[in-house]
């Protein structure tokens, strides 16, 4: 189990799909990870987790948890893993708004580098936030992501437009990281 003193992440199963649903469907977290913000049925989202998610051979996904309530509140995913190029994308949603700001994201994120980089032994991992998520753009960099380029002005929210960033992470600047 990938774990740290306050949290653990746990593979996705079905019976995550009501909760995974809730945040799917909420405006406010969607508008820091999605694209388009479009509502979802209960079938999509169940359909987008039994094949896109569950039946996926190039991702893993994990349900964030607090280990002293053991409740889901976010989900944090390793997709597009290439082993051949050892290459992965990570991506993060905090779906229970209460735990904003107080460390998960940057919590688990942490549990997923070191396991990135020193289980599955992959070279870079890549990630993609949006110029208006200030917050997490910062935990990006404060673990280490470098910003490698921008999509700009690709997306429109509250009648402005941001960029979508790009950042990235080699397994030798984790490590020269890790030793400090």
């Amino acid at each position: 189990m990938l774990a740290n003193e306050h949290l653990y992440l746990r593979k996705m199963t079905v019976d995550d799909i009501p909760i995974y649903h809730k945040w799917r469907n909420d405006l406010d977290v969607m508008t820091f990870t999605s694209l388009d913000l479009d509502r979802y049925t209960y079938e999509e989202t169940k359909e987008f987790i039994e094949t896109v998610i569950l039946g996926a051979t190039d991702s893993k996904c994990y349900i964030i948890e607090e280990k002293s309530h053991q409740r889901p509140i976010g989900i944090i995913s390793l997709v597009n893993i290439d082993m051949k190029n050892r290459n992965a994308e990570l991506i993060i949603d905090i779906g229970e708004k209460n735990e904003w700001g107080k460390g998960v994201g940057t919590s688990a994120v942490q549990i997923l580098l070191e396991y990135t980089f020193m289980e599955l032994n992959l070279h870079r991992l890549s990630l993609r936030v949006f110029s208006l998520n200030k917050r997490a753009h910062h935990v990006y960099e404060k673990l280490g992501f470098i910003e490698e380029g921008r999509v700009r002005q690709c997306l429109f929210r509250e009648g402005k437009w941001f960029d979508m960033i790009h950042m990235g992470l080699l397994q030798e600047e984790y490590m020269n990281r890790r030793t400090v």
